[in-house]
């Protein structure tokens, strides 16, 4: 009966974990594509400038002028990576997912080896 209570303690764990880890990669998925939505603002912004208007960035506390065609491409190429790094996270998000199903299985097997041992327990 110990065993048994020591494994599905064991079980419950990596659940709890895989549980964290799951909210870790929800919350990550959730800041990407807020960042994702500035960059595709600033990028429609861009494309809305003509190749003369002046663009400033803010480097520290200093606004260094820069070539239109150089600010367009730096924020299509963030657009690319946060993209990229959405799809990672929901893979990730999705194998978590996965896990955790597997992990649920084995919990309720456990719990009704649990329930046959009592079972045995009190009847003898």
């Amino acid at each position: 009966m110990e065993a048994i209570q020591k494994k599905f303690e064991e079980e419950l764990s990596k659940f709890q974990k895989s549980q964290s880890d799951l909210n870790k990669h929800i919350s990550q998925r959730q800041i990407l594509e807020s960042q994702l939505t500035e960059n595709k603002f600033v990028k429609e912004e861009l494309d809305l400038l003509k190749k003369e208007d002046a663009i400033y960035k803010l480097v520290g506390p200093v606004l260094l002028k820069q070539d239109l065609v150089e600010a367009s491409q730096t924020v299509e190429k963030r657009i690319d990576y946060i993209q990229n790094e959405i799809k990672r996270h929901e893979n990730l998000i999705k194998e978590t997912e996965s896990k955790q199903d597997s992990l649920k299985e084995s919990l309720n097997k456990i719990q009704q080896q649990m329930q046959q041992a009592k079972l045995k327990t009190m009847q003898k």
